[in-house]
């Protein structure tokens, strides 16, 4: 498995190579460049070669960031064409990161079968092993096998060597071999921001910007709160097709207020008493409405009834297990609104109770149009729209109730200034390196074409850890060959937090939606053609006094 180290500034190790130290324009910020001293002997230097160019600077007393640029000269990497196996898949996704119906790697007769054809079509094909990621949860050892031809300079020469192999009756892929976690990526751009809560007198929170229903960008939100330092949060709602865009498809809390609920048990960073006190835990959630004796469970907050983004809730079809990036269904559902849903309510068939502050129902009737100022709406569909029509009369009261809790069953009792963020999976737990990949939805041992590009290959990373000293750790990795950088595997996320001294580590959302502004500005190049991608929530830093 490669190496990823931090630099050795942030993790308090001695300077390896040379140091420069220079004053610039920005107050207390300081440019480093190190280069990292090769630890072997010089004929393998050549291969272990790593350079690191730091910057640093001190937005506030409490809170530094470093931008970093990690080079490896002796890397070298060309575009292939890869030949796709057919992979049987049990979803269907709208999401532009979500992985595809064809799997990379297959079993060894059929990778030998197809490099047979390939031969006889007149092309040179190779065969490669691939090899599982050190999951916690999954299989060690052989994946499969893969099938990939020539090495070229440009994607252009890929792409026209790829159609010789489409004719041939193949379906086949682009693949920048510095992507593959086999090879050492030849580039990474990074920045890794450190908030200490003992010096730090401003406050970090999670924010969807006051309407869950929205999307911004996390620099815009960064300049209208005057932070010093954001990133992306959690997994949201990209399309229509898959709920209302913008609503947030995990658990998200703000000001102490649950504002969507958890797909499973999910890793989730809490950040309590507006930054003094971070950490990470998988977290579930759940509601229950009452009125009287009888009850009912709400499986949503903010959500379009029957539709499950990342599954995760009980009786969701296909199934109760988190799946990334995949749309689940449920037919007897019933979700709360919120004032935080600031959109036209779902329409469709069912049934809704509009409900004031202290629980009144105001009325019944079809569903639709907005949250009342101070109020709240419960919709219905299937069995639970039978429920609240026997149970929800007008002037009689509903109670809903709303629970998170730890993995181990713990509540989380949440205050104002309390805000929780979720995505998955964890990575680093009690110091050590513990991706649970399997159980929290984002690969699947049976169907290894699920996840394999999210998770095994480098792609643009967002990260939050904690240290053991409580400094909150928020880091981002370009990806894509966006300004040449590579990215992270999910196994090389992990061990750059844990390099970074993070005993707790997370992944939140990435690939297109990764981003961190710095005093309101964007400091990392995001992936998506089109610029920045409006997100669903974001976490802030703001200064004291705002």
């Amino acid at each position: 498995m490669l190496a990823v180290t931090a630099p050795a500034f942030l993790s308090g190790a001695a300077e390896a190579g040379s140091a420069h130290t220079a004053r610039t324009g920005h107050p207390a910020q300081a440019v480093r460049t190190v280069q990292a001293a090769p630890a072997a002997p010089a004929a393998r230097a050549s291969k272990t070669a790593v350079i690191e160019r730091w910057t640093t600077r001190t937005p506030a007393p409490g809170v530094t960031v470093r931008s970093g640029v990690v080079l490896r000269p002796a890397a070298k990497h060309s575009w292939t064409v890869t030949v796709q196996a057919p992979s049987k898949t049990r979803w269907t996704s709208n999401d532009p990161d979500a992985p595809v119906s064809w799997a990379e790697a297959a079993t060894h007769g059929w990778a030998q079968d197809t490099a047979h054809k390939l031969t006889q079509a007149g092309l040179k094909p190779r065969v490669e092993s691939v090899r599982w990621p050190q999951y916690a949860d999954t299989p060690q050892g052989l994946m499969g096998y893969r099938v990939r031809i020539g090495r070229f300079a440009t994607q252009e020469e890929a792409k026209t060597a790829a159609s010789a192999v489409v004719a041939a009756g193949f379906h086949t892929t682009l693949s920048w071999t510095g992507y593959d976690i086999q090879e050492p990526a030849d580039r990474e751009n990074i920045h890794v921001a450190v908030i200490d809560p003992k010096t730090f007198q401003g406050r970090v929170e999670a924010t969807h910007d006051g309407n869950v229903a929205r999307r911004e960008t996390t620099s815009a939100v960064a300049r209208k709160l005057n932070s010093l330092v954001a990133v992306n949060g959690g997994f949201f709602v990209l399309a229509s097709g898959d709920g209302v865009p913008g609503t947030m498809s995990g658990l998200g809390a703000y000001q102490g207020e649950m504002e969507s609920m958890a797909a499973g048990s999910r890793s989730a960073l809490l950040i309590g008493n507006g930054g003094h006190s971070v950490r990470i835990a998988d977290l579930t959630s759940g509601a229950t409405a009452r009125s009287g004796k009888a009850a009912y469970q709400i499986q949503g907050i903010n959500r379009v009834p029957g539709t499950v983004r990342d599954c995760g809730r009980p009786g969701s079809t296909p199934s109760e297990l988190p799946w990334q990036d995949v749309t689940c269904q449920l037919a007897d559902d019933m979700v709360q609104f919120t004032t935080a849903f600031q959109a036209g309510l779902p329409t469709g068939p069912g049934v809704q109770a509009v409900l004031n502050a202290s629980g009144q129902v105001v009325s019944v009737g079809a569903r639709g149009g907005r949250v009342p100022a101070g109020g709240h709406v419960l919709q219905g569909i299937g069995r639970a729209a039978d429920w609240l029509r026997a149970h929800a009369k007008p002037y009689s009261r509903v109670q809903v109730d709303e629970a998170v809790r730890t993995a181990a069953g713990k509540r989380v009792v949440l205050d104002a200034g309390d805000s929780i963020v979720s995505a998955a999976p964890t990575l680093v737990k009690d110091g050590r390196i513990d991706i649970d990949a399997a159980a929290e939805g984002v690969v699947d041992p049976e169907y290894t074409s699920f996840g394999y590009a999210w998770a095994n290959v480098r792609q643009p990373r967002t990260l939050a850890g904690v240290d053991k000293r409580g400094r909150l750790i928020l880091a981002t990795v370009d990806g894509r060959l966006t300004g040449g950088s590579e990215g992270f595997t999910l196994y090389e996320a992990a061990a750059f937090m844990k390099s970074l001294g993070a005993v707790q580590a997370m992944n939140l959302d990435g690939g297109g939606s990764t981003a961190m502004a710095v005093d309101g500005t964007l400091a990392n190049h995001p992936s998506d053609t089109a610029g920045e991608r409006p997100v669903g929530d974001t976490v802030q830093v703001l200064p004291a006094g705002y």
